[in-house]
């Protein structure tokens, strides 16, 4: 049976996951919280912390908040600032390769590297989401009517793929074959980069909030239905032309986060009402992790050895979840 382990965060969790074994939960109240041999907690921001994503190299978690700064918190307890943008709301990154990173506010992203240079991207509208490319310093851009990919570390011309409407949340492909964005409408839609041919993926019920790629990129999994949807990506075609996996199903429950597991074929998936479970995909047998709770999951993250879980809800609850007997 799972067991859990319960952590005191008593905030919004806007992220949590594993740095190196080490758990850690970033907190609406601008902390971050780290639960090994014993808990810590370091106060990142002065206000709320917007935005979460650990370094490719999980040397640390950069997180970004309303105070408008930019940090990479450590384990150990280093709180390094990276960069500062004042009066500025910075509310999107990204982590890339080579200690990488993106930020955004309005309508400008900027990229850091590692030896602390910027680069800023300007845009006609605001920017919705930020991604970059499996390999390369290639940053690619969500905004109003499409998605813009851009080098980060030369000169080349962006290139802009158009889609009508917001798009919000954007993301690669493992492979870095499709880029894929969230719409503001309840739909995504995505582009196979070799030739830009459009994909589109409609049918929810609700606005996709959460998405992850499967091991070796085969399905994205995502929110925003009763189930978790889970789109094909292997084929020549993508998604285009097959159905997708349905995990999970509860008849008036939606999902509100979805983590596919580091090595095997297998889903966390987390509801509206607190529940966590874990499906399969060959057969969509299930497991239950956790039971109903106080809010909605707003956060899931595996370990590398996908032997733990931990969770974090709207209403600040969260935890870490043992599968090992």
């Amino acid at each position: 049976m799972p067991v859990i382990a319960r952590v005191e965060a008593d905030s919004y969790v806007v992220r949590c996951g594993y740095l190196k074994g080490v758990a850690y939960f970033a907190l609406g109240d601008g902390s971050v919280r780290f639960a090994g041999q014993g808990e810590t907690a370091h106060q990142a921001h002065k206000g709320g912390l917007l935005a979460a994503e650990p370094a490719q190299d999980g040397s640390g978690l950069v997180t970004s908040g309303d105070d408008g700064l930019i940090k990479r918190v450590s384990p150990d307890g280093a709180c390094e600032t990276l960069a500062e943008r004042p009066r500025k709301w910075i509310d999107l990154l990204a982590t890339g390769p080579g200690g990488a990173v993106a930020f955004a506010s309005g309508r400008t992203a900027w990229v850091r590297l590692k030896d602390g240079t910027e680069k800023e991207f300007a845009h006609e509208r605001a920017v919705g989401g930020l991604a970059f490319a499996p390999k390369g310093l290639r940053l690619a851009v969500a905004r109003y009517d499409g998605a813009t990919l851009w080098w980060a570390n030369t000169q080349g011309k962006p290139v802009d793929l158009s889609w009508k409407g917001a798009h919000l949340g954007i993301a690669f492909s493992p492979d870095g074959k499709y880029l894929v964005t969230t719409m503001q409408e309840n739909a995504l839609h995505g582009w196979r980069l070799s030739d830009a041919q459009d994909m589109r993926m409609t049918g929810y019920p609700a606005k996709v909030k959460s998405w992850s790629w499967s091991v070796k990129g085969k399905y994205l999994a995502t929110s925003g239905a009763n189930a978790a949807i889970l789109w094909p990506f292997f084929g020549k075609t993508g998604p285009m032309g097959q159905n997708p996996l349905q995990l999970g199903t509860r008849s008036d429950v939606l999902v509100t986060h979805v983590s596919c597991h580091p090595k095997e074929a297998v889903a966390a998936i987390g509801y509206s009402d607190g529940m966590v479970m874990m499906c399969r995909f060959e057969d969509n047998a299930e497991v239950l992790l956790r039971r109903a709770g106080k809010g909605a999951i707003s956060a899931l993250g595996w370990d590398d050895a996908g032997l733990r879980l931990a969770f974090g809800s709207e209403e600040g609850e969260a935890g870490m979840i043992s599968l090992q007997a």
